[in-house]
């Protein structure tokens, strides 16, 4: 293993040989070049880790860089080390770095389907394989920047509320990468990345639209308008607060007579209980029976299954038509009741435990302010504000403000343009000497004065009386 100092010279002169051979450095330790019998030229470096491994990683070969930019290579990486570094492993790890297709994978079935429920899995793999990987798939997980990201939403800005579903799963999926040691911690390329306003808002039944649809039911109920188990639906709905899927999966099994409590096993937000009302337990009484059927509303064409969130919706469609009433979608049934119940009056704790909000930002999201209820407390606070002042009834209505003719425009002394009045004469003339375009009765601001005859505001500097200088 000859030493000599490389140089292009040293190098050009390397002839091949029978094996590989190796020409080091003598000014930089552990800098050489390796001659293949093929007459391949290849800058190296050797070194020893602080952890006492060895390395010998390649820096490029002779013809793509010159001998001056492999030595110049080659005293950057030999500091790396000597800071602690390891430049060969670091490379190779940039190598072996997967991509975002492969991270993707190996977060749905690691850590998705182990944590997540079985609709929150299927609709993360159909945002990943929809949005996701067609535009960062093949790049590395390393190499993800908040630009990509940035532009990632940009071009789904049509469907804001999609691009802030894929946000959200991108955040996580980078939250464990930087777990999984394929991004450095604080890494996260989402962080910043704004989210789009979604402007989407659920309606709130009133009062008047309650009624009409409660007095539908009830004849559509005594007449047989309606299939039975739609509108037990629709009641046990209202009832409980509940979304649509707690009911059309709801199962008798779950259903406790002795306790007056309905126990759903498994929800969005996890298990849950909720205690009967009276109404309810009414509606579970007199239920229609399907025999053989766990449900409590079946499917319409096979008991056996639950009710499909299609039937349902089409159901609610229809009764909301038939009578009379603007469509709100079935999520409107849990607003509604959320309303209700925080207007009775309840503790936040005791609404929260009856619509299965597991905090009080979600369960105050729920809430809609009604007119009536506002309308009041304005009345309670001027009746308030009244008797603090001594006032013990309403003040008069003030009187009609004066017509006044709009002004025309007339040039003064040949400049600046005067107000005339409906007499003809400028408005806020003093002895020809003052005008003002603001001026309305007495009121003339400092800062529209103009003339000989302008008065300087109090306190002022030019306000204060000049003291003549004696020489």
């Amino acid at each position: 293993m000859a030493k000599i100092k490389l140089t292009k010279t040293a190098v050009d002169a390397a002839t091949p040989q029978e094996r590989d051979y190796e020409l080091r450095d003598t000014t930089i330790p552990g800098f050489l070049v390796k001659v293949t019998p093929a007459g391949r030229k290849t800058f190296m470096i050797a070194y020893v880790t602080n952890s006492g491994q060895r390395r010998k990683p390649a820096i490029g070969r002779y013809g793509e860089i010159t001998v001056e930019q492999a030595r110049g290579i080659a005293q950057d990486w030999l500091a790396e080390v000597r800071r602690g570094g390891d430049p060969s492993a670091e490379r190779t790890a940039i190598r072996q770095a997967p991509t975002v297709k492969e991270l993707f994978d190996r977060f749905i079935t690691d850590y998705s389907e182990g944590r997540n429920k079985p609709s929150t899995v299927q609709s993360n793999r159909e945002r990943g394989k929809r949005h996701l990987i067609p535009k960062l798939g093949h790049l590395k997980v390393p190499d993800v920047t908040r630009a990509d990201i940035a532009d990632l939403m940009k071009k789904m800005a049509k469907s804001p509320t999609s691009a802030n579903r894929v946000l959200a799963l991108c955040r996580k999926m980078f939250n464990v990468a930087e777990v999984w040691g394929l991004r450095p911690d604080g890494s996260n390329p989402c962080r910043h990345v704004p989210k789009y306003p979604e402007r989407g808002k659920t309606r709130l039944i009133t009062d008047g639209e309650m009624r009409k649809l409660f007095e539908y039911l009830d004849r559509a109920e005594a007449e047989g308008l309606e299939h039975p188990f739609i509108i037990l639906a629709i009641r046990l709905q209202f009832e409980f607060a509940a979304r649509m899927s707690e009911i059309t999966e709801l199962e008798w099994a779950w259903v406790d007579f002795d306790n007056r409590r309905v126990v759903w096993p498994d929800s969005k937000t996890g298990g849950m209980s909720k205690p009967m009302s009276a109404e309810a337990l009414r509606l579970f009484e007199t239920a229609p029976l399907v025999v053989d059927s766990p449900y409590v509303c079946p499917s319409i064409f096979d008991p056996e299954k639950p009710m499909s969130a299609y039937t349902y919706y089409q159901g609610w469609k229809r009764i909301l038509e038939r009578a009379g009433l603007p469509h709100v979608g079935t999520h409107g049934i849990r607003h509604r009741s959320a309303t209700d119940i925080a207007n009775s009056g309840v503790p936040v704790k005791v609404g929260m435990a009856l619509t299965a909000h597991k905090t009080v930002t979600m369960f105050m999201r729920y809430v809609h302010t009604e007119d009536e209820p506002v309308r009041a407390a304005a009345e309670a606070v001027t009746r308030r504000r009244l008797n603090v002042i001594g006032v013990e009834h309403q003040p008069p209505a003030p009187p009609s403000p004066p017509v006044i003719e709009p002004p025309s425009i007339a040039p003064v002394g040949g400049s600046a343009p005067a107000i005339l009045g409906p007499d003809g004469k400028p408005l806020g003339f003093e002895d020809g000497k003052y005008a003002s375009r603001t001026r309305v009765g007495n009121y003339r601001p400092f800062r529209h004065r103009s003339g000989e005859n302008r008065t300087l505001p109090p306190g002022s500097k030019r306000s204060e009386p000049e003291v003549a200088d004696h020489a």
